[in-house]
């Protein structure tokens, strides 16, 4: 058990140093329907480095939700290692994974997931309050995360009163407000028209370019296309892994 825990060490300190903020083994994820297995994620080695800008692509049962659900942290896998930022994920309890989904990964969903009766500053503010931040750091960090998507003019506007690309703003806000390791986007366009949408894609790439990390689940060639590597899921499998940029 003890050479089993150093050698996790060892190779999550050799990632750190090798700039890997992603690293999984033979990751599996099975669910049990019945008396059949489900594999929705089978067997995916990925690495993925600081400063990347990753789509994951597939179609429908493709496997692409489950593995970023894995990826975040959201979810635990059936087997296999994954490493963030040098951290084993299934070495962690769940104050530890809880810190790493705050820390670490910053989420921004289709549906925005904002609270709907507080203004877009205290909605950015909301990671920095479950980390206990002090209230008058945390509203200059919170106000600083506006004006990096452009939107401090609205901090006092509730989700209301924004339109749908200013809300996803306003999420993407607050997934930087802890400046953390990953950028993990599901869908970030999929409530949005066609220009609002590439409004909030010009926006990714700005961010890219300032050296944030982002990994973007997708089924859309169009939103792909943004990034500079593409990782296609088919059956849980890892179909094909090519730079495109």
């Amino acid at each position: 058990m003890a050479e089993a825990v150093q050698e996790a060490v060892e190779v999550g300190e050799n990632l750190r140093r090798d700039g890997v903020v992603i690293r999984t083994y033979d990751l599996w994820k099975t669910y049990i329907m019945g008396n059949e297995e489900i594999h929705a994620v089978s067997g995916v080695d990925v690495e993925i480095r600081r400063g990347e800008y990753v789509a994951i692509m597939g179609p429908s049962g493709s496997g692409k939700s489950t593995l970023m659900n894995l990826i975040g942290c959201l979810d635990t896998p059936t087997s296999g290692r994954y490493f963030i930022n040098g951290n084993l994920v299934s070495d962690l309890d769940d104050d530890e994974l809880a810190r790493i989904r705050n820390k670490e990964i910053g989420f921004v969903f289709q549906t925005f997931n904002l609270l709907p009766r507080a203004t877009a500053l205290h909605n950015v503010e909301l990671p920095l309050i479950y980390a206990g931040m002090p209230a008058e750091r945390r509203v200059e960090r919170a106000k600083q995360s506006l004006r990096q998507v452009d939107l401090e003019p609205r901090m006092y506007h509730k989700p209301n009163e924004l339109s749908g690309g200013q809300r996803q703003r306003v999420a993407i806000a607050r997934a930087l407000v802890n400046n953390p390791s990953i950028l993990l986007a599901d869908e970030p366009t999929g409530n949005l028209d066609s220009a609002t949408g590439n409004e909030i894609m010009a926006l990714f790439d700005r961010l890219h370019q300032q050296n944030n990390t982002i990994i973007l689940v997708t089924h859309e060639h169009d939103i792909a296309v943004h990034a500079h590597r593409v990782i296609h899921l088919r059956d849980g499998k890892i179909e094909k892994d090519e730079r495109v940029k």
